[in-house]
């Protein structure tokens, strides 16, 4: 099969879905590569270097979609791009199918296969074809570094001559891929970092990247195994402890980034009107959901505001394509990747295999019908959280009661242990001379003594492998 790229055609965008190295990968595939020209010339892949690595470069977009049996994209296609391709192509690209049902019904009359990267199932063996969390990792980080471009001061505290600096406050809304993205950016850059989910599952990871997880008392809260990773709408009452908390926040915080969104649905407004003006003069709001709306009250998508109380709210739909060498490298993989499952063989043949979860997942339109949406996986997204369970705490009576039981059953292996071991020892002296005797009863103490003194030390101090270590090294030391 051919397999071609085009130059995007939506305003600002400069991202590209095929990059020299994707294409060398899937010549392995059996498949050739073309491309207009100039199509990665924005994400710093030129004309040359696709040359080099066997692809064809066309001078149109129409040339390159002639000669292509699939055409790879990174934004899904306008209506007049539509209409030049030819019946029976198939289309990976972002398709946003709920978002945009006339086209893809059109898709569906032309007999294309769409293969939407939007709608790629959230399951293992799935993650390397995982395009919305390829581009949600870049536009997280990247959320960070445009905070600090409007922010006035250091992430990180100093001490020095000149006096002292206090580290920037940063709350993440949200800690999906994006937010977590944002979160260890933040960490690294010496911020104190505050971090907010509505599944409680997430708690773990935030704090195990150094940031402190906003914890809202509210028993009804959901987890994200039913939503295939995702949040979901929240409950009112949940909403309004939500927005409290977030009022309560909002005056100590010098930057917020927000990443809150919800499949198929406008972006929850969780930053208010009010909280901005909470907030103090020179701090930053950076909305990732601006796109959809924004979770800030005030955002302006593709644009960037400062309101009266001097706080910049950054609206901007693009970072990944502000990012557009890595964001490349990094959707081409995910096409590439989708590609090979769609190649079993590796003979430059498409199988359009509808019983694997992935294709069929991702696909919205096959065979002149509309595909969308996809039966639930046969593979649960994730594991659903398991609730920890509460520790019954013993009554004094019990806990006497416990502490003997456990004296005795340790006395009692201690003098089993005793009686086995001088029993062995008496035995080794019936048959042994009396100078192989008196290092091996030294041995047997030095051993004792290590274990006694250096292996119970608590490996929250020492790795077990250190533990053990040195208990051997005590024996050695014992013995000499």
């Amino acid at each position: 099969m051919k397999i071609g790229a085009v130059t995007e055609v939506f305003p600002g965008e400069n991202r590209v879905a095929m990059t020299p190295d994707s294409a060398t990968q899937l010549a392995k595939l059996g498949h050739s590569a073309c491309i207009q020209s100039g199509a990665g010339m924005k994400a710093g892949f030129s004309d040359a270097l696709y040359a080099a690595a066997g692809v064809t470069v066309l001078p149109t977009a129409a040339e390159v979609i002639a000669a292509s049996d699939v055409i790879v994209k990174v934004r899904g296609p306008e209506a007049a791009e539509l209409a030049t391709f030819a019946e029976g192509q198939t289309l990976i690209s972002f398709f946003w199918p709920a978002q945009n049902p006339e086209l893809l019904e059109t898709a569906a009359k032309k007999n294309l296969t769409v293969v939407a990267m939007d709608m790629v199932p959230r399951i293992s063996r799935a993650q390397k074809m995982d395009a919305l969390s390829s581009m949600a990792n870049i536009a997280g980080y990247r959320a960070v570094i445009e905070a600090g471009n409007n922010f006035g001061r250091f992430f990180t505290g100093q001490v020095t001559a000149a006096g002292k600096v206090p580290p920037a406050k940063v709350l993440i809304v949200g800690a999906g891929v994006a937010g977590l993205a944002a979160i260890g950016t933040s960490v690294s850059l010496g911020a104190i970092v505050h971090a907010f989910d509505v599944r409680p599952e997430v708690a773990e990871q935030i704090e195990s990247m150094g940031a402190n997880f906003v914890f809202l008392e509210f028993e009804a809260t959901q987890d994200g195994a039913a939503t295939g990773g995702y949040a979901a709408p929240s409950s009112p009452e949940f909403r309004e402890k939500q927005l409290a908390k977030f009022r309560e926040l909002a005056p100590e915080m010098d930057i917020v980034i927000t990443t809150a969104l919800i499949p198929g649905r406008p972006a929850p407004k969780l930053w208010t009107e009010d909280m901005v003006k909470l907030m103090k003069p020179g701090s930053v709001i950076v909305d990732l959901a601006a796109e959809r709306g924004g979770n800030c009250d005030l955002t302006v998508p593709d644009q960037k505001i400062v309101t009266d109380n001097g706080v910049s709210i950054v609206g901007y739909t693009d970072f990944p394509s502000r990012m557009a060498a890595q964001a490349s490298t990094l959707y081409s993989t995910n096409i590439r990747h989708m590609l090979t499952d769609l190649t079993p063989k590796k003979d430059g043949v498409i199988l359009h295999n509808m019983e694997d979860d992935v294709i069929r997942g991702a696909t919205v339109a096959h065979v002149g019908a509309v595909t969308y949406p996809p039966p639930p996986p046969k593979i649960a997204a994730i594991a659903a959280a398991k609730p920890k369970e509460k520790v019954k705490e013993l009554t004094p009576e019990e806990r006497r009661a416990a502490e003997t039981a456990a004296f005795k059953a340790q006395t009692r292996n201690q003098v089993g242990m005793l009686v086995i071991g001088g029993g062995l020892i008496l035995l080794a002296g019936l048959y042994a001379p009396a100078s192989f005797m008196s290092h091996f009863i030294v041995f047997v103490l030095s051993v004792y003594v290590g274990v006694q003194v250096i292996w119970n030390v608590s490996h929250s101090l020492h790795t077990p492998l250190m533990a053990v270590t040195n208990a051997i090294s005590s024996i050695i030391i014992w013995v000499h």
